[in-house]
């Protein structure tokens, strides 16, 4: 939808919307003073807010960014000037909201800003192959120094929060006043934008067994004769964080000796929980079996409700003749659950808990791995897909999945039935702010003068 305000949906303006979005090119900093109205000077007041001067640079500037996302500027003078004067009232709106946050003594912290820029920065950094690129896109946007840039990004992201923690105290007092809006007003919205909307994308919903090889008894004799021989080098006096550096095979944490954080409890699977909540602070652990393997834990500190722990991981081998039974019972089981058999019974029996067993939110099919894309390829609600692998990305051993179609929507132009409740939302949000605003509007000095 066409925003009334800058600042309603997202309660942020155009100035902090271009500072949090991931553009493909860092947002332009520098207005160029041949775009609208040649000839203005740049310095040249345009509106005044309480104690505040808005400049025509401030203008080309929301320009440029707004022309950085995709906005095409008008050739004509007129429409230039139009879409100026709209640009000029978001600024006095924002500034309007900025000063009104002074006057609510609304408190913004660091961390808050700092987070924002870092956000911002490593999403426009990311657009560059090598850090010279990046300084040199930044010194041509007219940015001497990286230094320059975050202090503007610091800028942008202390006006987006200051407005939106404002707007979110006066919410708080009953202050921003619920505004209706009428079946009419919606229907008008939607044939306005209708042009400009997105598709409505395929989706599908489904429930899954996911299997994974289970090796052998020789393979998991093996694995723990290792475990133990390990546990007995442990209690001799070897340091632990180095032998899980060597030994450990939960590449997740392998590097860091084991190190596995603070834990609460119900984190990991049950039989690992109970033995790292049950160990004092510097104490081995057993042998300790569960589904990833066979795990050595220790336990660093104790804090009321947490627990940091490390733990060596091995993992019994599996080999291509437990991949092959793995096969063959997942066809087994998309046969007996076609023929009739409860899911739930199923799952219970042979689904890997490491995994989700359903997604019945609707998915985009586009967001899906490959594997399921294939697999789901044609299918209708209620199909159950034959059995298809996914690789555990952990041992590089193939997963096998059995799925059932849940429920499947083709994509398509979105219709007003599906965004009614949307728009209406929107709509409300912003006339709400708008009547706001404009009581705000009262309490200040406002002079425009473009």
């Amino acid at each position: 939808m066409k925003p009334l305000l800058i600042a309603a949906l997202a309660l942020v303006t155009a100035t902090s919307a271009a500072a949090q979005q991931p553009d493909s090119q860092v947002p332009l900093p520098a207005p160029d003073s041949a775009l609208l109205a040649a000839g203005v000077k740049l310095n040249y007041i345009v509106a005044v807010v309480g104690n505040r001067a808005i400049t025509w640079y401030d203008v080309l500037e929301v320009i440029n960014q707004r022309r950085a996302q995709g906005l095409q500027i008008p050739s004509d003078s007129a429409s230039q000037m139009t879409l100026a004067r709209g640009v000029v009232n978001d600024l006095v709106d924002e500034e309007i909201l900025i000063q009104t946050a002074a006057i609510e003594k609304v408190e913004l912290t660091d961390e808050e800003v700092n987070q924002s820029v870092e956000r911002q920065y490593q999403r426009v950094r990311a657009q560059f192959r090598t850090e010279a690129e990046f300084e040199t896109a930044l010194r041509t946007e007219g940015f001497g120094t990286l230094q320059e840039y975050r202090k503007s990004l610091a800028e942008q992201a202390r006006r987006a929060a200051l407005q939106q923690n404002v707007l979110a105290k006066l919410r708080s007092e009953g202050r921003v006043v619920p505004v209706a809006v009428s079946d009419a007003e919606v229907q008008a919205a939607f044939e306005q934008n209708r042009a400009s909307l997105q598709r409505r994308p395929a989706t599908v919903t489904f429930r899954q067994i996911i299997m994974s090889p289970k090796p052998s008894d020789a393979a998991r004799a093996r694995a723990r004769a290792k475990a133990e021989s390990l546990l007995v080098e442990l209690r001799g006096g070897a340091d632990f964080a180095q032998v899980a550096k060597r030994e450990s095979m939960d590449q997740s944490n392998k590097d860091t000796g084991g190190d596995l954080g603070w834990n609460r409890r119900g984190v990991m699977v049950p039989e690992f929980d109970r033995w790292m909540f049950a160990l004092p602070p510097g104490q081995l652990s057993p042998v300790v079996e569960t589904s990833f393997g066979y795990h050595i834990i220790i336990v660093d500190r104790v804090q009321p409700a947490e627990v940091k722990a490390r733990h060596i991981l091995i993992r019994p081998a599996v080999d291509s003749v437990d991949i092959a039974r793995t096969r063959a019972t997942a066809d087994s089981i998309a046969a007996a659950w076609r023929a009739g058999a409860s899911f739930d019974s199923l799952a219970a029996k042979h689904h890997d808990p490491a995994e989700f067993k359903s997604i019945l939110d609707p998915f985009p099919r586009s967001e899906l791995p490959p594997s399921y894309q294939t697999a789901f390829e044609g299918k209708a609600a209620n199909d159950i897909v034959d059995p298809f692998t996914i690789e555990d990305p952990r041992t590089q051993v193939p997963k096998f999945v059995i799925a059932q179609l849940v429920s499947v929507s083709e994509g398509g132009e979105l219709t007003l039935e599906d965004l009614r409740p949307r728009i209406r939302e929107q709509l409300g949000q912003e006339r709400a702010i708008r009547r706001l605003i404009d009581q705000l509007r009262g309490d200040l000095y406002i002079s425009i003068r473009i």
